[in-house]
């Protein structure tokens, strides 16, 4: 009796599109926790964004860009062109990881966590994205 599981290729946007899913419930569950860092909560109530200093409309249309791009990369990833898509994987990929490892120094040690999960996904993808096989099987 065989007892070995069928398995099957995964196709590259497949890939693509399930890590940065990981990568935005890593993200959301980093700010959900960050809310029980003592002062957290308050320092919103005084209308203070972290480092990015007061709430103001631009900065939480910054931020609100700045995290629109990985859920988009979940559909896009999927939708794109191959060689649109590899180039956005790469980009993007490459400045979300550059982003991840500027926030994590002096952080509590959950989001350092978050973060190296983060920064891991978001060269994986790099490294998918790079390695997109070509049409001829190459």
């Amino acid at each position: 009796m065989n007892s070995e599981l069928q398995d099957f290729k995964v196709n590259v946007k497949l890939k693509l599109s399930a890590l940065w899913a990981s990568l935005v419930l890593c993200y959301l569950y980093g700010d959900y926790f960050g809310l029980y860092v003592p002062g957290s909560l308050q320092s919103m109530l005084d209308g203070k964004m972290g480092p990015l200093g007061a709430t103001t409309q631009g900065v939480l249309i910054f931020t609100s860009a700045m995290m629109a791009i990985p859920s988009l990369m979940v559909a896009l990833s999927l939708l794109l062109k191959p060689a649109m898509s590899r180039w956005m994987n790469i980009v993007f990929g490459l400045v979300y990881t550059a982003i991840i490892l500027m926030t994590m120094p002096g952080a509590w040690h959950f989001y350092i966590f978050l973060g190296i999960i983060e920064a891991t996904l978001t060269l994986i993808i790099v490294w998918n994205a790079w390695h997109w096989p070509k049409a001829n099987g190459t």
